[in-house]
């Protein structure tokens, strides 16, 4: 097993639709696993399959809580806050989310980032409910419900294989300040990758 480049902002496979997974096999166990330790050792709490240079509607999570956005949620639901947490991957994810508020996002609270634009945090509203359905690598099916944190994971996951970057839903001033570094890292174009160190 590896730990897998993780492609950068430009690169094409980020931009455009991931396909449907049709074949449950061995390779695909290999993915998941190799998504998984690249995952941990980026470290990040979410990869999607397009973001390793794979044409695949598959991504992987891993969440222990306690992230300050959960605190509302606490005592109501259960965010699998023991340090274990929540760990998974999805293939061919169906997500149901509930609206999402119109309204200024918290930048103590909602700031996320992304594997593909490494070092970046940018605020952004989500839903705070989401049900995920679909498969795992097995081709068993899967149904989460998540909060707060993991239901942004899944939301920012599920973009990715739609070909969005959570950069491409900010409100200004953050969309203007991500556009200026994407210019000055040099992002923006095809070829850029960054390879965890494990």
């Amino acid at each position: 097993m590896s730990i897998l480049p993780i492609r950068i902002i430009g690169d094409p496979i980020l931009h455009s639709r991931a396909d449907e997974v049709d074949c449950f096999d061995s390779s695909l166990v290999d993915l998941v696993h190799d998504m998984r330790e690249t995952m941990l050792s980026a470290p990040g709490v979410g990869l999607a399959g397009p973001q390793v240079g794979v044409n695949a509607r598959v991504f992987v999570w891993h969440y222990r809580g306690g992230s300050p956005s959960d605190d509302r949620f606490v005592g109501d639901v259960d965010l699998h806050e023991d340090g274990v947490g929540r760990v998974g991957v999805v293939i061919n994810p169906e997500l149901l989310i509930r609206p999402i508020e119109v309204r200024a996002p918290d930048a103590g609270t909602e700031s996320e980032g992304c594997l593909s634009l490494p070092g970046a945090k940018y605020p952004l509203v989500r839903s705070d409910h989401a049900v995920l359905a679909g498969f795992d690598e097995h081709g068993h099916t899967l149904r989460v419900e998540a909060w707060g944190w993991l239901a942004r994971i899944f939301q920012h996951e599920d973009d990715h294989l739609d070909g969005t970057l959570y950069v491409d839903r900010l409100d200004e001033p953050w969309h203007g300040e991500s556009t200026e570094l994407i210019a000055a890292k040099g992002w923006g174009v095809p070829g850029k990758s960054w390879t965890p160190q494990g």
